[in-house]
């Protein structure tokens, strides 16, 4: 392994905004609230072994169900640093975390943060005192977030998220770091929720007078939520018609206030599907709309979850949903079922995240399970797809085999047959390096074709990464003039100084637009590549293959680094930003309905 020679183009201290949300992109999962026991270690979660008595490492504390305090400081003191280097920049990607992605626990934060920043549309004044113009509201987005909908879409706060925002601002870290930030009267013994109440207020509203959309929402098991939403933010219906939709029974404050829902209250309460038959059961559901969540609960022993009532209640279920449910459909014999394997085949091809890998582990059946893993190689595929759609974009993967990569070579290939399969064969192409280059060729664009690919490679030798490039020069690889070159490196970067790198494409005719690193360390950590990305003047970007470990990640991960990047004379700024910054502001019109305001860079 040779010496690195160039030292990191910038320390952390001296990160501008976007480089820190790139970063944060990147690097952070989002993923803060978990619906089972885990552990803490070294403030990452990690799920709870099973068993009462099953025994916790001694690094490790046990953690109840619900939000993960280590990683919400985390995520929100980041985005926290991010609004107050550019508020502009925080501003649009908050409006970009919503409307672009699928982000649930990234748009929670998000909401939290702009509705208790303090730009709030304060006038601003004249020497004379006289208003000379109002400053942006952007507490109006954090509004807009809560409030913005669209039919049968996932981009959206669902109630869950809507009472989230709210969790996480009560929580004491989190309302720390606001009242240091002077969103709030530093004395003050309340968390600051900003403008979180009035935003829940007009959300409930909204759907107290859409009573379908009510009705729905408590169909999809959001009764509880909506209940708890209501008592948080202090709302006071209309009429008593909405504590009948969601079953609530009200009684009289003890200040005697109360005016709505005290008398006449007709509590809808759903009853068992004892003594019907399956007819009758499949009757009940198709006319009174019922969903999975509402049937499951209600079914007599002795009929149970029979492949007629699953046909019929497919049409209440998400692809999500199915996907999911495998192993239970697989254990009740009902993928047999043609209607349900339809309907299944379908949400595989739908999948946009890689849930399916944790899924297929609990899944017997071989078929099934190379089916859920089709499920992880289309969710790669959506991301790079969606991330390359505006411009001709050609990858090349370099993987690092040297001998300091031993020990961290087997979770290079795991992240790696996460990603490869998403790329079009035709614009992938990809080698191995220690002194020699060796080109790679998966025989099908499949994660069984790239981990037959990886199998045989083993950690040895020195490090010189422009051996790959010359290697893939050699094969005969050549790219239009027209494409945009991306270069992802798989390794720890201790190897040549970066000039030497950089000359490697200029001599082979590779124009580069970007550089990537997922760093896999098991030793030292060099700088070769940024170095190189450097001497090239190109956008690079860097991500731990730890963070591949997160389902939701790798098609996260694949947007940000595959976006077209552009150049902006000769400083290299990345496409994925120049993307968030075009996306149109949210915003509240008078009457309360969201719309979107066009960007301005």
């Amino acid at each position: 392994m040779n010496t690195p020679r160039n030292p990191p183009l910038l320390p952390e201290a001296q990160l501008g905004p976007a480089e820190k949300l790139l970063d944060l992109v990147l690097s952070a999962s989002a993923h803060l609230w978990h619906n089972r026991p885990g552990l803490n270690v070294r403030n990452v979660w990690q799920p709870a072994p099973r068993g009462r008595n099953a025994a916790v490492p001694a690094n490790a504390a046990r953690v109840p169900p619900g939000l993960f305090v280590p990683a919400a400081v985390n995520l929100y003191r980041r985005l926290l640093e991010i609004y107050q280097l550019n508020q502009d920049l925080m501003a649009h990607f908050a409006s970009y975390a919503l409307t672009q992605t699928e982000w649930r626990d990234l748009k929670v934060a998000c909401a939290a943060l702009m509705l208790v920043q303090s730009r709030s549309g304060q006038p601003v004044r004249e020497d004379d005192g006289s208003v000379a113009f109002l400053d942006d509201d952007f507490r109006s987005i954090g509004e807009a977030m809560l409030l913005h909908y669209e039919k049968k879409s996932t981009r959206m706060l669902t109630p869950k998220g809507v009472l989230r925002v709210a969790e996480l601002l009560e929580t004491p870290e989190i309302a720390a770091l606001n009242r240091r930030a002077g969103f709030s009267d530093p004395g003050s013994k309340k968390p600051p929720l900003g403008r979180w109440k009035r935003a829940a207020t007009k959300w409930l509203a909204l759907r107290e007078r859409n009573p379908a959309m009510l009705e729905g929402l408590v169909k999809a098991g959001f009764k509880e939520t909506i209940k708890k939403i209501a008592r948080k933010a202090g709302y006071k219906p209309e009429s008593q018609a909405f504590f009948e939709v969601l079953g609530w029974k009200q009684k009289q404050a003890a200040s005697g206030h109360r005016k709505v829902g005290l008398t006449g209250l007709k509590l809808e309460k759903r009853e068992r599907f004892d003594g019907l038959s399956e007819a009758e059961i499949c009757e009940a559901i198709e006319t009174q709309k019922l969903t999975y969540k509402e049937v499951v609960g209600r079914l007599p022993k002795d009929v149970g979850l029979t492949p007629a009532i699953m046909v019929t209640l497919l049409p209440s279920l998400s692809d999500r949903d199915l996907r999911l449910m495998t192993p239970t459909l697989e254990e009740l014999g009902l993928m047999a079922e043609p209607e349900i394997r339809a309907r299944w085949e379908k949400a595989v091809a739908e999948s946009t995240d890689q849930r399916a890998l944790n899924v297929a582990k609990n899944v017997r059946n071989k078929e099934l399970r190379d089916k859920l893993e089709e499920a992880a190689d289309n969710a790669a595929r959506k991301a790079v797809s969606e991330a390359t759609s505006e411009a001709d974009v050609r990858v090349m993967f370099l993987i690092d085999k040297s001998g300091s990569m031993e020990g961290a070579i087997e979770q290079s290939k795991e992240a790696l047959t996460r990603i490869l399969a998403g790329f079009p064969m035709d614009k992938l192409h990809i080698a191995t390096f220690d002194t020699v280059g060796t080109v790679l060729r998966p025989k099908a664009p499949s994660r069984t074709a790239v981990q037959h690919m990886l199998k045989d490679i083993k950690a040895s030798g020195g490090t010189m990464h422009a051996a790959a490039v010359r290697a893939l020069h050699q094969s005969g690889v050549a790219f239009p003039p027209t494409a945009r070159l991306i270069v992802i490196v798989v390794g720890d970067e201790a190897g040549e100084a970066g000039d030497q790198f950089a000359r490697a494409f200029r001599e082979c005719g590779y124009a580069v637009s970007a550089m990537a690193m997922l760093v896999s360390v098991s030793h030292a950590r060099g700088s070769t590549v940024k170095s190189g990305a450097n001497q090239l003047k190109v956008p690079f970007s860097e991500v731990s293959v730890d963070s591949f470990n997160d389902p939701y990640q790798v098609p996260r991960v694949l947007k940000a680094l595959m976006d077209a990047p552009v150049s902006a004379g000769t400083v290299a700024q990345s496409g994925w930003v120049e993307r968030v910054m075009r996306t149109p502001l949210l915003q509240l019109t008078p009457s309360g309905v969201v719309s979107k305001k066009s960007a301005t860079a």
